[in-house]
């Protein structure tokens, strides 16, 4: 009988998520409607302390953790403080939402289930695990984007379903293929049997690996789900389902990248640059004329993560990957769900038209819209402005002048259909409002305001331009070395 030395406490953000989730739904068998909220408040408790681990493993050494199966370095501390904060803020997007529902527990057990997978996700260093990881991130965000038992909520999931289930099996196609060419799963054994295994079998296995990632990421091909998932679910679930999963995804891919596939012959880094291309450039194309603002942010989340694949591609060619890569997920993180956190804050405001005249009416919820769509945009001096910059000096840096240069068309093209909705929030009402009353009642629909909702949107939007601002002492502590 063998001896588990492994520390359980090397995984504690991890494990305090799961032990909420658990005891969160033991209690949400026994507790009244109205008191449903305590599982809230020990999701929330749960969130803040794993922030606060997080921090504190952060300034250790990297180390790998149960057999070198899960790596604690800084893309994970990233990722766990990036995850977990974000859903510390779905949480309360919920909360509103969903107090003294008959599933209120639910949400907050299934949201903290799908965020453990995200953040499992971005510590795997085993196939296995990554497969793992994969499900646990995806089964409950099915359940989470039908959660309404509506019409839409009924085909957001099953479209969100069938196409995870096909890319799934792709993926653990390509686990497979992968193990029987490097005769291991974890990263560093394939790091160096994947250099001397042929080509060709290892090229089917990235093919296939990259299908579940990108899925997870929402990025081309892989991204049909997105804004069917986003548009169908509750503004809350959009906000999460648009968001965090990408975290993990894309943290995953740049340590898929950094490690086991570093070696090969596979051309991946072209691969990658590809797909960034037709990410970019499709999400934005497919914004251009939407008028339901969950559709339009849906978009915008593939075009962004054609922008965050750059510094995947330029992974061991630049020393500017890997912190211009997690800035940027921190900074979009942030600035996405506080556009989200507006479209919670306005329940029946869905198309563009409905957010006329918010600025006169709202002055601080139209400011703090502007603010994050700009954001998302990459003005100054906002956090994604300094994630594109440090993303397009990793591409030049990593001889991909080219895609820098794609990507920065693609940023002055995404100005349109950002300032489609800008437009209407910060001008007046309609010229014939008074005579017309349909424009009187799209008027009305934006005077409907959930508080916290809007706070949070507030305060996200200057924690963005905060961040930004900030941007240089938080990029040195990005840098640190990978488990390999």
């Amino acid at each position: 009988m063998t001896e588990m030395n492994e520390n359980p406490l090397d995984l504690l953000p991890e494990v305090l998520l799961g032990a909420s989730a658990v005891l969160g739904l033991l209690l949400g068998a026994w507790l009244p409607r109205r008191r449903q909220w305590l599982t809230g408040a020990l999701a929330a408790a749960a969130c803040t302390a794993g922030i606060a681990a997080a921090a504190v493993a952060a300034a250790a050494a990297p180390m790998a953790a149960f057999d070198g199966a899960f790596a604690v370095d800084p893309v994970t501390a990233t990722a766990r403080v990036v995850i977990l904060g974000g859903t510390l803020l779905v949480l309360v997007l919920g909360r509103t939402a969903y107090r003294a529902d008959p599933r209120e527990t639910e949400f907050y057990v299934l949201l903290q289930l799908a965020a453990l997978g995200a953040l499992l996700l971005a510590g795997a260093q085993d196939l296995l695990l990554l497969a793992a990881a994969y499900l646990l991130a995806s089964v409950p965000s099915y359940t989470l984007a039908g959660f309404r038992k509506d019409g839409p909520g009924t085909e957001a999931a099953l479209k969100y379903y069938v196409v995870g289930a096909l890319l799934g099996v792709m993926m653990l196609t390509g686990i497979t293929v992968l193990f029987a060419a490097g005769r291991a799963t974890a990263y560093p054994a394939l790091a160096e049997s994947l250099a001397t295994a042929p080509t060709g079998l290892v090229a089917a296995g990235v093919v296939g690996l990259l299908a579940g990632v990108l899925f997870k990421a929402g990025g081309v091909p892989c991204h049909f789900w997105v804004p069917d998932a986003v548009q169908g679910s509750t503004p809350a679930v959009a906000a999460f389902l648009a968001t965090l999963p990408k975290i993990g995804a894309l943290a995953a891919l740049h340590r898929l990248a950094a490690v086991p596939l570093s070696a090969t012959d596979v051309p991946w880094p072209a691969l990658i640059a590809v797909l960034a291309t037709a990410s970019m450039t499709l999400g934005n194309l497919a914004a251009f004329f939407q008028s339901d603002v969950k559709r339009l942010l849906a978009y915008s989340t593939i075009s962004q993560v054609g922008y965050l694949l750059i510094p995947i591609a330029v992974t061991g060619r630049s020393d500017q990957a890997q912190p211009a890569l997690l800035y940027y997920l921190a900074g979009y993180a942030l600035t996405n769900l506080g556009a989200f956190a507006v479209v919670c804050a306005l329940p029946r405001a869905r198309t563009l038209d409905d957010y006329r005249g918010l600025l006169r009416r709202q002055p601080a919820l139209a400011l703090s819209l502007v603010v994050c769509l700009l954001g998302l945009l990459g003005t100054p001096p906002t956090a994604v402005f300094l994630g594109k910059l440090q993303v397009f000096t990793a591409a030049v840096d990593g001889g991909y002048t080219w895609l820098a240069v794609v990507a920065a068309v693609n940023t002055v093209a995404s100005l349109f259909y950002y300032l489609r909705w800008v437009q209407p929030a910060v001008a007046g009402a309609d010229a014939g409002a008074d005579a017309g009353a349909g424009a009187d009642a799209g008027a009305a629909r934006t005077l409907t305001v959930r508080r916290p909702a809007a706070l949070l949107a507030c305060a996200a939007a200057a924690a963005s331009v905060v961040l930004g601002i900030a941007g240089g002492p938080v990029l040195d502590l990005l840098g640190g070395p990978l488990v390999r």
